[in-house]
């Protein structure tokens, strides 16, 4: 089974940069329940950062369980279907939250 390290430590070979250019944000995870965790991406002009950790000011945070996150990222649960059920909430910039699926592809 994935863990949630693990899907933080392979965002950055997901990262799609064309899609990143130009752009300025960071996005908070706030993973909750077992095995949960705080993560952020860093995203500049193209670059990401993921850094463990909570960040003091995200353009976007989003709050959702590690059984959930983990099956987002395993292709097993669509992203779009967990927040129209609310079982994965975005607080903030819900634009940047909309592109969040170019910017990271699977």
């Amino acid at each position: 089974m994935t863990t949630l390290k693990e899907i933080f430590e392979r965002m950055p070979a997901t990262f799609q940069k064309t899609a990143a250019a130009g752009m300025n944000a960071v996005v908070q995870f706030d993973v909750t329940g077992e095995g949960g965790g705080k993560y952020y991406a860093a995203i500049k002009d193209g670059a990401l950062d993921v850094v463990e950790g909570a960040h003091d000011s995200p353009n976007l945070t989003i709050t959702v369980s590690a059984k959930d996150y983990i099956d987002i990222s395993d292709g097993k649960l669509n992203e779009q279907l967990a927040f129209m059920t609310g079982r994965l909430r975005a607080k903030g910039d819900t634009l940047l939250a909309m592109k969040l699926p170019a910017i990271f592809k699977r």
